[in-house]
This record gives structure tokens, sequence and C-alpha cells, in this order.
């Protein structure tokens, strides 16, 4: 069996050190230009810097997207960039995540020592793919969404045993073959393939007849509209076994706009799984009501397998709705302790003196506190922290680490889909 790996998102320096507390063996980031979520609010060179730094201290890998589909126009602005993302050293990226031909003979020149990932924004669907790439320098390959199980076992016997293969495992399925989508584009003038998508396919259509231009005829999948593009979330973490038999060397959690709680959430989820499976099977089937309790308190859509078993049935894939559950707010991440016994926070939702709220620790345990004091900067009594990344202190009666999380259970609405 591979040595597996569990690679996390993060939207910024702040969930990067998430990431890494609770548990990824690798973070994958975007800086300020040629990844494709642009709306993210990514890493400036310096934050860049910074997090590397931060994970490599604590052994872990930090890879950086450069995965557009690049037109004449991008090509100085890459070379640059890789020109800059080579002079990091000794706080260079571990690898570059890449999709287009000529962004990797770029990086092959320009940052020779740093390891290219081949995105799966390239539709890596077969053993040749991957050969090719291996063939012009890459280390490592992401596979299509759309390949099965099977598949993937046919690849890791069809190429080098130094080739990796990464995998998505957990997130948003694009309704378009591995990204390749037109829709954004053709709607708003915002290509997805810049990392400008606006995610058309979560909309709510209707079907119009030419005869009768204006009157919109709804094709009704539940009460709310139709959702015909709109996908499931892919989980699958209660399969961990078939993803490590498959060959796998990375297990790839989608999700650079989430939230830090969505990533602490899902990594440590994932990774208590993987530890507990490589400890002994029986462990890991012991703790599934756990893997899936927790899975399903962060936001998400309904759950699907995607193509892992074969083609999935429309049921099996498409969602009937546009909207998330949701089974926490995220209010802070926790700082360092004063002399007080407070300890330091920045606000992300609001939260007040006697609230009942919970202290998600990275190891796996979730512990209930009422919150008993508030100060603000100046040291001052509060009764709740109303305002935007406000710094306040707190006291929740118990002893608390850099890097907790507060959260507040939220009630839920329509229950998840089965896995």
């Amino acid at each position: 069996m591979r040595k597996t790996e569990l690679l996390v998102p993060a939207s910024s320096l702040e969930v990067l050190k998430v990431a890494v507390i609770y548990g990824a063996d690798a973070v994958y980031i975007g800086g300020e230009a040629f990844g494709l979520r642009a709306k993210a609010k990514n890493f400036s060179m310096e934050e860049m810097a910074e997090g590397i730094r931060f994970a490599h201290a604590r052994g872990v890998k930090v890879y950086v997207t450069a995965n557009i589909l690049a037109h004449n126009a991008d090509l100085e602005g890459v070379k640059t960039y890789f020109m800059e993302l080579n002079d990091m050293k000794p706080d260079r990226p571990d690898a570059l995540i890449i999709a287009d031909p000529g962004v990797f003979m770029l990086a092959k020149e320009y940052c020779p020592d740093i390891e290219r990932h081949i995105s799966t924004q390239a539709n890596n669907t077969n053993y040749d793919t991957f050969r090719f790439w291996y063939d012009l320098g890459a280390s490592r390959v992401v596979t299509a969404r759309e390949l099965s199980l099977a598949e993937i076992k046919e690849i890791r016997r069809q190429i080098s045993e130094d080739l990796e293969i990464e995998t998505f495992i957990h997130g948003a399925m694009c309704i378009s073959y591995s990204g390749r989508c037109l829709l954004s584009n053709y709607f708003t003038g915002r290509d997805a393939n810049h990392g400008a998508c606006t995610h058309p396919c979560r909309w709510k259509y209707a079907v119009v007849e030419e005869k009768r231009p204006g009157e919109y005829l709804p094709v009704y999948e539940n009460e709310r509209g139709t959702f015909i593009f709109n996908s499931k979330d892919l989980c699958m973490i209660g399969h961990i076994p078939d993803l490590m038999e498959a060959g796998i060397d990375s297990f790839k959690i989608e999700g650079r706009m989430k939230t830090a709680l969505y990533v602490a959430t899902v990594a440590r989820t994932y990774r208590k799984a993987i530890d507990d499976y490589l400890e002994s099977p029986a462990k890991y089937e012991s703790n599934m009501p756990w893997y899936l309790e927790q899975i399903k308190s962060c936001t998400y859509r309904q759950f699907t397998t995607g193509f892992f078993y074969g083609k999935p049935s429309e049921e099996a894939q498409i969602y009937d709705n546009n909207t998330y559950e949701k089974g926490y707010t995220y209010l802070g991440l926790v700082g360092q302790r004063n002399a007080e016994g407070f300890y330091r926070m920045e606000q992300r939702n609001k939260f007040s003196v006697g609230e009942q709220i919970e202290v998600m620790k990275p190891k796996g345990d979730n512990i209930s506190v009422t919150v008993r004091a508030m100060l603000d900067e100046e040291g001052n009594p509060i009764e709740s922290c109303p305002h935007s990344k406000q710094i306040f202190y707190v006291d929740l009666g118990i002893e608390l680490e850099e890097y907790d999380i507060l959260r507040r259970r939220e009630p839920l609405g329509n229950p998840c889909g089965k896995f």
C-alpha cells in the first residue's frame, strides 16, 4: 500500500494555518494570479512565504496553483511569476499545479527545482496521458473527476511507480467535463478557465418556447424550481479502503473558497479516518458514525460518490436545489492567552456572553462551553462582539489552545442525501 497524503485547500493565511494544525499533510493555495479561484482571497508573495515557513516548520508541504488555460497575453506575466516563486528559496513552494502545456514548459524553464503537478483541468483520463506528462518531467498527475476506481487502478498498473496519482475525494463537483465549462463566459463574460467562474450551474433554469417569448415554463424538480446543472458534493469518507487499494497517493479535498471552519472540519475528519484505517480496519468501521456526524456538521450540499463506482445516475448526482445545509457557524480562531487568562480572538460571526457554543479541537474533541466573559481590546467588559474582524478577549471557563476553533450549532433544514 502506498503512503497516502491528505491534501487540503486554503484560501488565506489563516486557513492555511488551520489546515496544517487540523491534519493536512499538504496544502494547496493560489497566488494573486494564474490560478482557477480568482475570487478566493489568495496569497500575496509575502503571505505565501509566511505560510510556507509555517507549514514546513510542521512537516507539511505547500503546492501553488497556476492552472489557468493561458492566452498569449498571460505568458509574460506567468514567466515573471515563476521567477518570483523560484527566488523564494528556501521558502519556495514544494510543487506547482499546472494545466496548460505552455505554462508547464515555462515552469520547467523558470522553476526547475520546483516539482510540477498536472491539474485535473488537463482532463487526465488514461494511462498514456499520465505517461506523456511523466516523460515531460511531471512528478504527479491529478485524475479527471470522471474516472472510476477501476480506471484509476488500471492507470496505477500502467505507469511508473514513482509517478504519483492525486484524486479529489471530497467537495464540489463540476457539471462540465473536468471543469471545462463555457457557461460563465457565455452568461457573464467571466472566464471559468481563467479562475472567474460565476457558477451558473447553481442557477435556476426554465424553458422558453420560441413562439411564446418571455413566457417562462418551469421544469419543476421541487417547489423551488429546477436545477438541472447542479451537482451534489462528492464525499468518500465511507470508502477510504477502496481509495487506498486503488493506488492513489494524494487524497485531495476541494474548497479553496471555503471557511476555516469547513477546512478544519473536513481535514480533521479525513485525517482521523485515514489514520484509524491504517491502524485497524475494524477501528475505522467502528468510528464511521463519528466521521459521518462530523462531515455533515459543516456546510455541504447532498452527497454523492461521483464516478468512482461507475457513471452515476441522475438521481445520484444531480441536486434538486441550490442551497447548502449548515450545521455550524464559524465564530473565530483562538489566539494567545493574556495575563488575565482571557484568549485573544478576531470575530468571524457575532456571539454573546451567556451563549452556549462549542470548542473544536484539532485532535477530534468537541467541547460544549458557556461564554463567561468578554473584553474589548482596552480590557473593558462587553456583552458581545458585533463587528466583523473585531479584536476581543474571551473567557470560556476552560483552558484553550492556540488554533482551537469556536463554533455555534445551527438547526439543520433538509437532511443530507445518501452516500
